[in-house]
């Protein structure tokens, strides 16, 4: 009512300083004692007053009767407009979602009849919620399905007025309907090109020594279990390469090969040639590119990552990471040393172009890692250029193998910390990595960030993470050891350097650890190359005290077995205090000599939090798997994993649900 008063006064004529002003007059002129001008005056004053109050109802009736046009008119045309509005519009409650009013838009996508308003919006839709609005957001953030069509809700809060003494809120939602945008947007999806890239992995010994017709049927029986495993696709499958094939197909085909787990690579296995050896296949598929060239890339890349990782499985490679399926199979030993002889001129190259050599390991060196960086010294110092290697000698594993090569003159000064690598490495310096190829492990991150040129000599499966900025990459699983490889290099140079005695003894020390005394992982090459090291001077009396551990170390050993226990026909042993990490690593070693335990693990909690865990295999099982669900990494038949923020217990349930999931899968 007040602010009607006030709008009135802004249309009437004020006259109230005129009267003021006449009667004014009249009383001076009544005080002039002019009696019939004063009383003229009076009856113009009057006059005025009475014209006044007539001219004002007449204005405020007028007022009121356009006021009331404009109200009207304007709450027509929001009806109208609420009405006729081209989306649909309900409001409801916001406490309970009842829904107070509907256009007829509305009524019509709901299905209800009328204009009824005895139902909620969640009676409608049971995944309706409003909390999205009492959070201030303006639009839904999940689509709704109504009458099998998909709707993007928008909406906002409005007050509803006080109800005895109450205030509610009510909310008002528009229906934007978005089902045909969906569609395309899915089927745009679904056919995205896929690339996939298929090797067989043995090529060279499933068809050495073999007649041309028997490899014609050979490449012939790969050929058709490809085309009948891709003939659903709609895809199409060409060979390029002797032994590569390429497999292009749409995305909405991807799921089923997923659930299927690439049984492809089964249906491979079962080829045989004459002389027993059976095919293996190797595939990488590439995913989620923004176009059919990104997507070879993908694919390009994650075939190197399958073949790096022992062959027989498939990596999925998108935008952001890497998916692994199989790699149960063991690693097919090559007797090619082409590659080894390849990566033994390239790593000379890199040494001679270099100002100074830096070797690097990882955490916890132990003397594989020390040994295959003993050799890469040995390689540096026939090329003219010191050598150092970048290693914890206090947290080592390998600390009797350590004294032994600093008694020599020429590894005096040879260990030095990372901080006095970083101090000396310059933009020319080469970084060798040795054992690991995950960033993550070595020994420090801050030396491999800062060198320019790094080359990685590794014999562990390449994980979803690994140092892709490599100049050089020899990474092969079916090796023993690094100190394998490194055996390879030095035999393969022109010139073989002379190996000292404490460095063959360092290197044959590194493939007796790996090895478990030549018992596990074992071919042909790494006879080769410890034969080719006890030519060098190696002693194996030597090798053998260096393995040798103390009485404390034996006693904390055997404690470690007694918590061991059976667990699908693996050895799991849990003792619930802090230690030695080549205490737990013997003793994981140790439970394999169990009749019946195909893989042994010891899990423990770490001093300074966390909980790790040593893993090791003798049969079928690849403990790699097992343990790069829990983060970590190795090969098939040793690998580690360290948990971070999880008591012993849950680090525990967790090992034992990876090991469920591996074995069922």
């Amino acid at each position: 009512m007040r602010k009607m008063k006030n709008s009135q006064r802004l249309f009437e004529q004020n006259t109230r300083p005129y009267v003021f002003f006449l009667i004014a007059f009249a009383v001076v002129t009544l005080v002039m004692k002019s009696y019939y001008l004063a009383a003229a005056e009076g009856v113009v004053i009057l006059a005025l007053i009475v014209y006044s109050v007539i001219a004002r109802s007449r204005r405020r009736k007028a007022l009121l009767a356009y006021i009331e046009s404009v109200a009207y008119d304007a709450e027509s045309a929001k009806n109208n407009t609420l009405l006729n509005f081209p989306l649909p519009i309900v409001v409801f409650r916001l406490d309970d979602s009842r829904i107070i009013w509907g256009n007829e838009m509305f009524f019509s996508i709901s299905g209800l009849l009328g204009t009824r308003t005895d139902i909620s919006v969640a009676e409608l839709i049971p995944e309706f919620s409003g909390k999205w609005l009492m959070e201030g957001k303006t639009q839904c953030p999940d689509l709704l399905e109504l009458k099998g069509r998909k709707y993007q809700i928008c909406g906002n809060i409005v007050r509803s007025g006080k109800d005895e003494g109450e205030q509610h809120f009510m909310a008002i939602a528009y229906w934007i309907d978005v089902t045909d945008y969906e569609n395309i947007r899915d089927e745009y999806a679904l056919s995205k090109p896929v690339a996939a890239i298929l090797t067989i992995d043995n090529f060279e010994e499933l068809m050495k020594n073999q007649p041309e017709r028997v490899r014609n049927d050979l490449r012939d029986a790969v050929g058709d279990k490809l085309d009948q495993w891709g003939s659903h696709t709609n895809g199409i499958i060409i060979r390029y390469d002797r032994d590569r094939y390429l497999f292009l197909f749409e995305e909405r085909y991807m799921q089923d090969i997923l659930s299927k787990k690439c049984d492809i690579l089964n249906e491979v296995h079962q080829i045989i040639s004459p002389s027993g050896i059976h095919a293996t296949l190797s595939i990488g598929i590439g995913r989620d590119g923004a176009n059919l060239s990104e997507s070879l890339q993908f694919a390009s890349l994650a075939v190197e990552m399958a073949l790096s990782r022992g062959g027989d499985q498939a990596v999925i490679k998108n935008k952001f990471s890497f998916d692994f399926i199989g790699g149960k199979a063991g690693e097919v030993e090559s007797s090619n040393k082409v590659r080894s002889r390849v990566m033994a001129n390239a790593l000379e190259s890199l040494i001679k172009d270099a100002s100074r050599v830096l070797v690097m390991g990882h955490k916890f060196s132990d003397m594989d890692s020390i040994g295959g960086a003993v050799g890469v010294c040995s390689l540096a110092r026939k090329n003219g250029k010191q050598a150092h290697i970048v290693a914890d000698t206090e947290k080592s594993s390998a600390k009797p193998l350590i004294k032994l090569l600093r008694r020599s003159s020429e590894y005096e000064n040879v260990f030095i910390s990372a901080q006095e690598g970083l101090l000396i490495a310059d933009g020319k310096t080469l970084l060798v990595i040795v054992d690991t190829n995950r960033p993550e492990q070595v020994e420090d991150l801050r030396l491999l960030q800062s060198c320019n040129h790094v080359a990685v000599i590794d014999h562990h499966r390449r994980a979803a993470t690994y140092i892709d900025r490599a100049d050089l990459s020899f990474i092969e699983p079916y090796a023993s050891s690094v100190c394998e490889l490194m055996t390879e290099i030095l035999e393969m140079c022109g010139d073989a350097p002379k190996l000292l005695r404490c460095e063959a003894e360092a290197i044959l020390a590194g493939i007796v650890l790996d090895t478990k005394s030549f018992t596990m992982r074992t071919g042909d090459r790494t006879f080769d190359a410890a034969a080719y090291l006890r030519r060098a001077g190696a002693d194996t009396v030597a090798v053998k005290k260096l393995m040798q551990n103390g009485m404390e170390q034996t006693v904390a050993k055997y404690k470690i077995l007694q918590s061991a226990r059976l667990y699908r026909n693996m050895a799991i042993a849990i003792p619930e205090t802090p230690q030695d990490r080549i205490v737990a690593a013997q003793a994981a070693d140790e439970l394999l000599n169990v009749a019946g335990v195909e893989a042994s693990m010891v899990i423990y909690p770490l001093e300074d939090g966390g909980v790790f865990v040593s893993a090791r295999s003798i049969g079928d099982v690849n403990v790699q798997l097992i343990m790069e669900k829990l983060g970590g990494g190795g090969n098939r038949a040793a690998a580690a994993a360290q948990i971070s923020d999880l008591t012993l217990k849950q680090a525990a349930d967790k090992l034992f649900a990876a090991i469920d999931e591996y074995i069922d899968s």
